[in-house]
């Protein structure tokens, strides 16, 4: 088959159907990513036919991640952001899709459902993290709010209620995807961030399942599949200075804000650099290639501060890992077996540190309250065998899930028919 995966977002958005896009050309499909011009190269270097689409985001515009990064108004943001763009993104998606036999959508393109619905392409949708289901029988945590969710998870009643002002306020925020979806003459299915995101046939879950499992209220179609990890070229490593210090010493711990809220990290990397020097522990901060992010103090020789590096490189040799739990980030410190201290900023991250911390493996430190002595004190906390022996049972569970192989074979199966049709126009 010809694939079309569309993704928008940051690295961590682009990343899970790069590995998808790899595993179903090793099958024999031809997979074309379409996203934001930026991610071109990127794309391109694993020899994957690029498709560019409508809004442009750049990962590095540092004010407006800091906006994004906003707990209270970041989403509400982002909705807001997207709306107006969605013709130009069904314009662009319309053309990518040309002698395509599949869509693959990701939770923010949401002109991709419409695309596949008008012309009758066959698509499965795919979401990143359990929030994005939105369940009332496993209620996620609002980044607004993240105290609410234990004073209102033990009612069901309210739970519902609740989740239903969700829908009908966030609904508010893509009047322009209604707009077009009507002029389109397409039936309305809800909501686009919840129910119309969903696809009829195929929803994979690309997250491990120890963090979520299907609900009563979830689509009938999902398949939790375990996440799909891409970490770059198959040839790249740990740089020589990395490599070094690793040797050198006892595992560090490990400071990283991901992909996204890396460009509005603030004090995080001063407040780490100070907690791990008064608990005499040695730290890797990775600070993305912003020079505001190196700490301002000079570095003991026991933290070594680098642009970037292979989290399924780095992660396995720290002694703990320090981040924001955004979808990528958060499966990678499971699949390393690591205990971690988590600090969410916004949009799946709140509700991803509650999941993790309900599983033992993690502590939680909001934005705010990040500073020398509480970092410290949670580190102190984090660092003993109960949370590492935890960890360690969670990774060897994350490490046999092989979300790729699990997601294409959903995509082969339920899609059979277009597999097969496919074969024989190949072959005639």
């Amino acid at each position: 088959m010809r694939i079309v995966i569309t993704s928008l977002g940051s690295y961590g958005d682009v990343n899970p159907y790069i590995g998808l896009a790899l595993e179903l050309r090793r099958r024999g499909h031809v997979p074309v990513i379409a996203t934001s011009e930026y991610y071109r190269a990127y794309v391109e270097r694993e020899g994957l036919e690029f498709f560019p689409i409508r809004p442009e985001i750049d990962p590095a515009d540092t004010n407006l991640v800091a906006n994004l990064m906003d707990a209270f108004r970041g989403t509400e943001l982002l909705f807001r952001m997207l709306g107006p763009t969605v013709r130009e993104s069904y314009e662009d998606l319309t053309a990518a899709v040309r002698g395509a036999d599949l869509l693959i959508t990701h939770p923010i393109t949401f002109a991709a459902p419409l695309v596949a619905q008008k012309l009758g392409l066959p698509w499965a949708s795919t979401v990143l993290a359990p929030i994005s289901f939105f369940s009332a029988h496993d209620l996620p945590v609002f980044p607004p709010a993240p105290w609410l969710h234990d004073w209102v998870a033990g009612s069901p009643v309210v739970s519902r209620m609740l989740v239903a002002l969700a829908n009908r306020t966030s609904r508010l925020w893509l009047k322009p995807v209604d707009q077009l979806r009507a002029e389109l003459g397409l039936p309305d299915r809800g909501n686009p961030i919840l129910d119309a995101q969903h696809s009829p046939d195929l929803v994979l879950a690309l997250f491990s399942r120890t963090l979520g499992q299907p609900q009563r209220d979830w689509p009938k179609n999902v398949r939790v599949t375990g996440p799909i990890f891409y970490n770059g070229p198959r040839e790249s490593g740990l740089a020589p200075e990395l490599e070094e210090f690793l040797a050198a010493g006892e595992p560090p711990i490990v400071f990283t804000l991901g992909t996204a809220a890396v460009a509005a990290a603030g004090s995080f990397y001063e407040e780490s650099a100070r907690a791990v020097h008064a608990l005499g522990r040695r730290a890797v901060l990775l600070t993305g290639s912003f020079a505001a992010n190196r700490p301002r103090s000079a570095l003991s020789s026991d933290i070594l501060a680098v642009d970037h590096a292979p989290h399924d490189r780095l992660m396995p040799r720290a002694a703990a890992t320090v981040h924001q739990a955004g979808a990528g980030t958060l499966q990678q410190a499971l699949r390393a077996g690591r205990p971690m201290l988590i600090v969410p900023h916004a949009h799946d991250q709140p509700d991803n540190a509650y999941r993790a911390e309900q599983l033992g493996v993690a502590r939680i430190v909001r934005p705010r309250q990040y500073r020398e002595r509480r970092v410290r004190e949670e580190l102190a906390a984090l660092l003993n065998g109960q949370y590492n022996t935890r960890a360690a049972e969670i990774g060897s569970i994350v490490r046999a899930e092989e979300g790729a192989v699990a997601a294409c074979d959903a995509i082969e199966q339920t899609f059979a028919s277009s597999v097969t049709r496919a074969g024989a126009l190949h072959t005639s």
